[in-house]
């Protein structure tokens, strides 16, 4: 116990500077910023070369996809903007033979880079949690297996490997001291950080403050959710205030990661957003909370905020989703934390506007299109 304390307490006293990405293509170095989730789940989307176009003219240079479209990664090639691609679930198993993850790279990278700034490699989605518990056996070796066919190719210095978690992955997140991981997971969830440590790749986080809101509206203040002024709450054991629950939900994880025994390990946040619409039992789903939530964070992004945990590592967050998406199943929300419609107009405005302003300093947004329910 007296070890998992000091540890705790390294994290708190010893934050992990940023460090800025930098290479020898010629990428963008400096901020990191907001990034978007390029959802495709409808049937009346722009085609890839306008959402380029719209991202360019936001200033926008961050994205996520949930594929490895060749459409879009050719349609991005020569642009500014950085792309994560990912790999479907049902492929970690395949990627489980060396050479498999070879020809997966060899196919699905390499051609595009570095014409198409391919930054990240999402190794499934949400993998921890599924449903299907036969996928947990494949996911660290499909990590390590993609990320060695990088290093033959000599492209890992470029492109970092990691996989997108819900926040449901964790067995306690309040206070945020008390974050643990689920017990059921702990085993491989050891052997991935230690893969996360070894190649100083970040652990992606999906936190949805909004799904805690809609479960328990009467106990959870809207504008604690919502990055409005208010009280906040003080974590009991470090001390540390906290003015909004994304914030407190990262540095739970932070927590988890450290009584595993690691510390150092980033912790970047790759869905958040709010519903700008939703059926009658949806909570504070509406065009104002939406906004809200969305130009908050866009407004701390702007800000280099940290979390009170690490307060001098800027946050990367990546916002659901950049485009309202007319085929996701699910409730109504599910189809509308786009922040613009399928024709490009905007769903409600956040103010991205103000980036394409000669006199704002240029930031990176990217967005991500997946909802999954979360607990807190």
């Amino acid at each position: 116990m007296a070890l998992l304390l000091s540890r705790i307490a390294m994290i708190h006293i010893f934050p992990i500077l940023f460090l800025t990405f930098s290479d020898n293509y010629g990428f963008l170095r400096g901020i990191n910023s907001l990034g978007i989730n390029y959802g495709q789940v409808g049937n009346n989307l722009p085609q890839p070369e306008n959402v380029l176009d719209l991202l360019i003219s936001l200033k926008l240079t961050k994205a996520r996809i949930y594929d490895t479209n060749p459409q879009i990664l050719t349609a991005f090639s020569n642009s500014n903007v950085e792309l994560i691609v990912t790999i479907e679930n049902q492929m970690l198993a395949v990627l489980m033979d060396p050479q498999q993850a070879l020809q997966w790279v060899s196919t699905h990278i390499k051609p595009y880079f570095p014409a198409t700034r391919i930054t990240g490699i999402a190794v499934g989605n949400e993998v921890f949690t599924d449903d299907d518990t036969t996928l947990l056996a494949y996911l660290v070796p499909a990590v390590v297996n993609i990320h060695s066919a990088l290093a033959q190719l000599g492209l890992d210095r470029y492109i970092q490997v990691s996989t997108p978690n819900s926040l449901a992955v964790l067995a306690e997140s309040f206070p945020p001291s008390a974050g643990t991981f689920k017990t059921e997971v702990s085993g491989v969830m050891s052997q991935f950080l230690h893969f996360l440590s070894n190649t100083k790749s970040p652990f992606w986080i999906n936190a949805y403050p909004y799904f805690a809101y809609k479960d328990k509206p009467d106990d959870i203040p809207l504008d604690y959710v919502l990055f409005k002024p208010n009280s906040g709450m003080v974590d009991p054991y470090t001390k540390l205030h906290y003015d909004n629950m994304l914030y407190a939900q990262v540095d739970a994880v932070i927590f988890a990661i450290a009584r595993m025994g690691f510390n150092g390990i980033e912790v970047r946040v790759s869905e958040t957003g709010w519903p700008s619409k939703g059926d009658s039992d949806e909570v504070g789903a509406t065009i104002e909370n939406a906004a809200a939530y969305n130009k908050n964070i866009l407004r701390r992004q702007l800000n280099s905020e940290g979390t009170p945990l690490r307060p001098n590592m800027r946050l990367e967050v990546y916002l659901f989703a950049l485009f309202n998406e007319d085929l996701k199943p699910g409730p109504t929300s599910e189809r509308n934390y786009g922040l613009f419609q399928p024709d490009c107009s905007m769903a409600y405005n956040v103010g991205l506007s103000a980036l394409s302003s000669p006199s704002t300093p240029s930031a990176s947004i990217s967005l991500t299109s997946s909802a999954t329910k979360v607990k807190t």
